[in-house]
């Protein structure tokens, strides 16, 4: 991508209402724009690492569940059917008003903030067989929820990314099987974000065949809201709010804050009662559905990700997920990035290349504050050098590589 043709370029101060570092640095660096309190639009910069945080999870869902999209509105019945309609504080309810009709009629919805009372009828109409099931159902789409006090950038809004699956099952047993394996896929999914190292399964309120507890996935950051408390005897770790009694003083614990970066949770039969929704089993009988949960939210792990990887000057991607591998400065050397960036891209390299009419300066700020792993410089003097001037984001020191090199160089 060039920069002159993105249309968005990072900005020299940082928003004076920002309340954390993802907030400050995905608006500063151009990668997500504020509409207003907790809604955001992702810029190309953000939309690109978004996409990719998407994409792995995508690429691990698909191991256990087939993807679908469903709408974000949803019929008001379903929800009173499940009683959630006046339950829920933080549902939008939309009401579209016929001003053409005589009879002034309007109907009313309700923009959903997890979609069990839509995934349960869909499955129901296609899975009611003994035969049909297990089965899971994933999507990864925008929702929706009314947070009285919308903060923390990506880590806490009231429009926002989710991947949300559902399983549904012919037994406890089953469910609780599924349950383990998800569990698993998740680890697997933070490790490829480069979270996994700090990532904890933790215990948290909620759930059905468990009686006490649901599962939350909470990674080590200093800026957290969460305290977890770790007992480093057993391994076991509990979020504030059901932790063990005297837990606080017990020198077998360590507490720390956290971010919430998923969560599982074992519906039983809740909503498989609420829509009558039963299979017929070997011996002909119809018995309820057992459902699961399982979310994580994509945009809030990128909010989650720049509060744990960031430095003085800007954020610092980790290589997979970042906006692009390289970010090509040039210093009035045009012929010479154009043949850099050509050849870097037509072999797969994904290049951010900055011609833009600025100082060096600029330039070298903007591209620390982007953060992408690789910064290229091509100057008069680099190539009087014998090349261009190669930097690792996680580096101070630099390097110069001979341009027919940098290929190589980088593949390596």
């Amino acid at each position: 991508m060039i920069m002159t043709k993105m249309g968005i370029k990072p900005e020299k101060l940082a928003p004076k209402d920002a309340e954390s570092i993802n907030h400050r640095l995905l608006v500063q660096g151009g990668f997500i724009f504020q509409e207003m309190a907790g809604v955001y639009t992702f810029l190309p910069l953000g939309l690109k690492v978004l996409s990719k945080i998407e994409n792995i999870i995508r690429k691990h869902m698909d191991k256990i569940g087939s993807e679908i999209l469903m709408t974000s509105l949803c019929p008001t019945e379903n929800w009173k059917r499940t009683g959630r309609y006046d339950s829920v504080d933080i549902l939008f309810k939309a009401i579209a008003a016929n001003k053409m009709s005589e009879e002034k009629s309007s109907a009313e919805y309700v923009l959903s903030p997890t979609h069990e009372e839509m995934v349960t009828p869909i499955a129901q109409k296609y899975n009611t067989s003994y035969k049909d099931l297990p089965v899971a159902f994933y999507q990864i789409q925008t929702k929706f929820r009314n947070e009285p006090r919308a903060k923390s950038g990506l880590l806490r809004g009231r429009e926002f990314r989710m991947k949300d699956l559902y399983s549904f099952h012919t037994s406890e047993e089953s469910l609780k099987e599924f349950y383990e394996e998800a569990k698993k896929v998740y680890l697997d999914i933070f490790n490829e974000l480069g979270l996994g190292e700090d990532t904890l399964v933790t215990l948290a309120s909620g759930g059905d065949f468990t009686k006490d507890y649901s599962h939350e996935f909470q990674t080590r950051c200093a800026t957290g809201e969460d305290t977890i408390y770790l007992n480093n005897e057993t391994g076991v770790a509990y979020n504030k709010e059901v932790m063990p009694e005297g837990a606080d003083k017990d020198a077998n614990y360590e507490s720390f804050n956290a971010c919430e970066v998923g969560n599982i949770f074992p519906l039983g039969t809740k909503f498989s009662k609420a829509f009558d929704y039963t299979f017929t089993d070997k011996d002909g009988e119809q018995k309820l559905i057992w459902m699961g949960s399982y979310g994580i939210g994509p945009s809030r792990v990128m909010g989650v990700i720049v509060e744990k990887f960031f430095d003085e000057r800007g954020i610092i991607w980790p290589e997979n997920i970042a906006p692009f591998r390289v970010h090509l400065v040039d210093l009035k050397q045009s012929e010479k990035a154009k043949q850099i960036y050509d050849n870097l891209t037509n072999n797969g390299v994904e290049v951010l290349w900055d011609d833009r009419e600025a100082t060096p300066g600029e330039k070298f700020a903007d591209a620390d504050l982007i953060g992408c792993p690789i910064r290229l410089v091509v100057s008069e003097r680099s190539i009087q050098a014998g090349g261009v001037e190669v930097k690792r984001r996680k580096e101070k020191e630099s390097e110069v590589i001979a341009i027919e090199n940098l290929l190589d160089f980088i593949n390596r």
